[in-house]
């Protein structure tokens, strides 16, 4: 097994500019980003400040980046979204206004698509069953509860 390297203050100091250059990050994710690099608590906390100064690192900008491309691209509802950001420790109010930005039309659009898309590959002949597994699917994507069930009397009367 071989040593951890270790890092100067400046070395860390460039290698967490990189890696948050390279995508927007959370302060958790670079708290333990430092943690693996074993940097003691000040120098975490002055690395930290340097890349807020520098706008290296803004919780704001991760959260709109966040809610952007999860819910573009794994088409995640805002309870899905809502949940994995408190679980990055991000502010409720930064979480609130971003899914307020959300566009209400192509909210509603997705969530339709996303509905028959899935309904469509449902493969049961047992309607309470095709139910249930429409639901759960839209469920556990993080779309609300009152939406995924009227979507689901429908779509399956």
């Amino acid at each position: 097994m071989y040593p951890r390297k270790t890092y100067t203050f400046d070395e860390a100091k460039r290698r967490l500019e990189r890696y948050c250059a390279y995508q927007e990050r959370c302060h958790q994710e670079v708290r333990r980003k430092l943690i693996e690099m074993r940097m003691i608590p000040e120098a975490q906390d002055k690395i930290i400040v340097h890349l807020l100064e520098h706008n290296y690192l803004n919780e704001e900008r991760f959260v709109e980046a966040f809610i952007r491309g999860k819910f573009r691209i794994k088409k995640w509802g805002k309870q899905r979204l809502q949940m994995e950001l408190k679980r990055k420790d991000i502010h409720p109010t930064l979480i609130r206004k971003a899914l307020n930005r959300l566009n209400t039309d192509e909210y509603w659009e997705t969530f339709d698509q996303l509905a028959v898309q899935k309904l469509e590959s449902i493969k049961e002949s047992n309607l309470q069953k095709k139910r249930k597994k429409l639901a759960d699917f839209l469920l556990y994507r993080g779309w609300e509860s009152p939406m995924v069930y009227d979507k689901v009397r429908e779509l399956i009367p």
